[in-house]
């Protein structure tokens, strides 16, 4: 009788799994989703842990292909290993409950609110802002979603209108939906995405708030996201 292979060849899927599935190391890939990279002693610091624990996740990450390290002199920093982590990490927060603990200081509240209007994804727009860009795209026929996702010929000349050069002849997809972990519905990715989210920072559309992830749109970028894709001004403005 044929006894059932247990650990059949092909991905082991279980070893990314476990990876996040602990609290600390998920929580260093949610920070660094900023798509900076960052110091051991930034990453221990951000989850209140000990610098020897947090190199040891980060050692775990990095085996696992999840991070990669640069190393500048006596400093090293780690990063997201490429957009398709970020993307994973994106997409699973969505999946993922939320928890219930409410924030203890009114600065926490502020720091949610900035996160759920605007932030950026590794290399492009989420929260409220990300999704209302891209319904707006779609709405105007930029974006396609009939049979999968695609940038339609007047989005092609829309971009370079604009002079948003996207990147060719790379692997990464040209349009990627990302789904959104606080609207749970799709923000616009791939090298499109990072290329209007990199314009907007050029352009000095959005701002980073402090040294979070979260962004703001400034009044220059009100116009233009006004002019450009009729946003109204009062979806662009936190609340």
């Amino acid at each position: 009788m044929r006894v059932p292979r247990s650990h059949a060849a092909g991905p082991d899927l279980a070893s990314v799994a476990k990876l996040l599935a602990d609290g600390t190391r998920a929580g260093f890939c949610l920070a660094l989703l900023d798509g900076r990279a960052w110091t051991a002693t930034e990453l221990a610091r951000h989850a209140g842990v000990a610098a020897s624990t947090a190199t040891e996740h980060l050692n775990a990450l990095v085996r696992g292909n999840l991070l990669v390290e640069e190393r500048q002199g006596r400093h090293r920093y780690v990063r997201l290993a490429d957009p398709h982590v970020a993307e994973l990490v994106e997409n699973l927060a969505a999946l993922a409950p939320q928890r219930r603990t409410p924030p203890r200081t009114l600065s926490a509240v502020g720091r949610r609110q900035a996160l759920a209007h605007a932030r950026t994804c590794y290399d492009h727009l989420a929260g409220t802002v990300g999704v209302a860009l891209t319904d707006a795209l779609t709405e105007r026929g930029l974006l396609d979603w009939d049979n999968g996702l695609r940038l339609t010929g007047e989005g092609d000349a829309w971009l370079g209108a604009l002079g948003i050069a996207v990147p060719a002849g790379t692997r990464r997809p040209s349009v990627r939906s990302c789904l959104d972990w606080t609207e749970r519905r799709p923000h616009l990715a791939g090298a499109v995405g990072a290329a209007l989210c990199r314009h907007a920072f050029d352009a000095g559309w959005i701002t980073r708030i402090g040294t979070t992830r979260a962004v703001t749109v400034t009044p220059a970028g009100r116009r233009a996201l006004r002019d450009h894709l009729g946003l109204p001004d009062e979806l662009l403005s936190p609340k």
